[in-house]
């Protein structure tokens, strides 16, 4: 799945991610694909991750950052 960080605090170890579905997911740190999660600011970072259900609470779990790709710059013309 794709989504969106809305937060995530370093000392409670606790994050959230707003799916494209428009449902948010509970993350730890361990569910980062670094094993650690995002220091500072991290809202609008676009993450890949999958769910799991088994603690009742939907959990994301290998949730990996999506690279910010720049975008193409249009070029010049001279006459």
């Amino acid at each position: 799945m794709r989504g969106k960080m809305l937060w995530f605090n370093e000392a409670k170890d606790l994050g959230y991610i707003a799916t494209d579905d428009g449902d948010r997911v509970a993350v730890r740190g361990a569910g980062f694909a670094s094993g650690a999660g995002p220091t500072g600011r991290c809202n609008g970072i676009e993450v890949d991750f999958r769910v799991s259900h088994s603690a009742g609470e939907p959990m994301a779990e290998r949730v990996t950052l999506v690279p910010e790709v720049a975008p193409r710059r249009a070029r010049r013309r001279t006459r």
